[in-house]
């Protein structure tokens, strides 16, 4: 009697138990699941908050793009306004300072290499290689690439 009356208590006290026990798994499922919403939320907010930032860049993008349509747009009314020749003379700035540069440029490298060819004793290959530079090959770079390439892509922005 008495080994049926403590296991009366045992089972009692297990069954008992086991819906406190599935309550609290029950909690845990729940708390990671919420978990797992809130983290999905707030990857949701991220990208959306991304979204608009992207939204705000095209947007400041596209007032600068139009704003500098303006602005060519009144440059060439003023340039019309003021005759032909403000205009002609106007759409030379470009090429005359770039020819400038260019002249300068080249009269400086001049005189560089025949300063070199008068103080030193080398042939004149090692005088050249000497005296041409990267930054030279930058700057010639940085001449053809705006008069070259830069035409292209005026071409293509207007085709397009």
């Amino acid at each position: 009697m008495l080994e049926a009356s403590l296991l009366g208590s045992l089972l009692g006290g297990i069954f008992r138990i086991i819906p406190e026990f599935l309550k609290w798994i029950d909690k845990k499922n729940e708390r990671e699941h919420e978990l797992k919403m809130l983290q999905a939320e707030m990857d949701f907010a991220k990208i959306k908050g991304e979204i608009e930032m992207h939204k705000v860049d095209t947007q400041a993008l596209a007032g600068e793009v139009e704003a500098m349509g303006i602005a060519l747009a009144e440059q060439g009314e003023t340039a019309r306004a003021a005759g032909w020749f403000v205009a002609a003379l106007s759409a030379l700035v470009r090429p005359i300072v770039t020819y400038w540069f260019v002249i300068l440029y080249s009269a400086v490298k001049i005189a560089v290499i025949c300063e070199a060819f008068a103080t030193s004793d080398s042939n004149w290959k090692e005088v050249l290689i000497n005296t041409w530079s990267s930054d030279d090959m930058a700057m010639l770079m940085l001449v053809l690439t705006f008069w070259f390439v830069g035409r292209v892509w005026e071409r293509n922005q207007r085709a397009g």
